[in-house]
């Protein structure tokens, strides 16, 4: 079974060649200075040695030059302080007003909810680690079919050996064409699960490909086997147990989770403030702490940023995180990311005590100038960082 190519899709790449667009630091002034607020981030001084903030508003005041309406927001934390933040109009994909969704021109500011996509999926996987902690689900080598004893009738020698690891880690052997532009709006796999009576019966009835555990396939369907678990194992749904369990103690008060069909949808139905995105990162680069609160399991940070499975264009995979490298002026510098559809980001570097998120709209634009623009902001966070590092 051949590994499909993710890198437009989920706009993250390993050590992929891209145009250098120069950054010259100038007088920052107040650009990008975050405003103090009372949600639990500390705010880093203007004057801050520890960023170039001259090359991050050169980035930012380019990305509004140009009236690219795709980025919408780049903020970042270093040494545990939000230190910068900008946000810029444009269109997005926001909840339909009965169903689904529509596209309309929003004015980003700091209060205003943006959709993770498939970050989704490793903000569930931190709720799995809590669930986990608490005994609610024994544990990553569970078999499958424990947890869906009504679909007995599905299983087969090869399909016993699903364990709730290679849910985790995206290698259920199963047969899956991920939603894409190229398979337009109904020929795959994701559309069919969701128009399913039986979402977690459409999946695990999907034929077997592969042995599970021996290769890494991008299934959106693992993510609602995960969420339809978390609902059995602890008898919320998703959203409700990681409002109450992650986002609260977190301070996250503003989060929205979409259902289908009455279930979380964990593969990216998550809505979030970018500034709560950067918060989840902040969280998971000191180990499952906010502000001297274990909010996470340490143990289960560890263990799910540290490669499970290889991936793909270079990357790694743990527990639904991405784990990939960047290279700038000779330097590889290793990051854990959450990825999503249109160029959600959210990076976490430990090496550099730097967390962070970008937000963008590119949902249906695969071409490679979509991809550079958003990567390339990424990699400008980084120039920024290592000139003083």
């Amino acid at each position: 079974m051949r590994r499909r190519r993710f890198m437009s899709l989920l706009g993250g790449a390993a050590l992929a060649p891209l145009a250098m667009r120069p950054l010259y630091a100038g007088p920052s002034g107040d650009c990008g200075v975050p405003a103090a607020r009372d949600d639990g981030w500390p705010i880093a001084a203007a004057d801050d040695a520890r960023i170039d903030r001259g090359m991050l508003c050169t980035m930012a005041d380019r990305i509004a030059a140009e009236h690219d309406p795709h980025i919408h927001a780049v903020l970042v934390a270093r040494g545990g302080r939000l230190a910068f933040e900008r946000y810029f109009p444009g269109a997005d994909e926001i909840p339909g007003r009965i169903f689904g969704h529509r596209v309309a021109d929003v004015a980003f500011d700091s209060d205003t909810l943006h959709a993770m996509k498939s970050v989704s999926k490793s903000i569930a996987s931190l709720a799995v680690g809590i669930a986990i902690d608490r005994g609610l689900i024994p544990g990553v080598d569970e078999p499958l079919f424990n947890f869906f004893p009504e679909l007995v009738d599905l299983r087969t020698p090869e399909k016993d050996a699903l364990r709730m690891s290679h849910v985790l880690t995206m290698s259920l052997g199963l047969r899956w064409i991920e939603a894409t532009p190229a398979t337009g709006d109904f020929d795959n796999d994701e559309a069919r699960m969701n128009m399913a009576r039986d979402s977690s019966r459409y999946v695990l009835g999907l034929p077997s490909t592969a042995p599970p555990g021996r290769e890494f396939f991008y299934n959106t369907g693992a993510l609602t086997l995960l969420s339809t678990i978390i609902r059995k194992a602890t008898g919320q749904p998703l959203n409700v147990f990681a409002r109450d369990n992650l986002f609260a103690p977190l301070g996250i008060t503003s989060a929205e989770w979409a259902r289908v069909k009455g279930d979380t949808d964990a593969g990216g139905g998550l809505r979030l403030r970018p500034r709560d995105m950067l918060r989840i990162g902040q969280m998971v680069l000191a180990g499952g702490q906010w502000n001297g609160r274990q909010i996470v399991p340490k143990a289960w940070i560890e263990a799910s940023t540290t490669p499970k499975i290889t991936a793909t264009d270079g990357m790694s995979y743990g527990y639904l995180w991405w784990l990939g490298r960047t290279r700038i002026d000779n330097r590889e510098l290793h990051w854990i990311g959450a990825l999503g559809r249109g160029g959600q980001s959210l990076r976490i570097l430990p090496e550099l005590d730097l967390v962070a998120a970008i937000t963008a709209g590119y949902y249906q634009d695969y071409s490679p100038r979509a991809f550079q623009t958003q990567y390339g902001v990424f990699r400008d966070v980084l120039r920024a960082a290592t000139a003083r590092a």
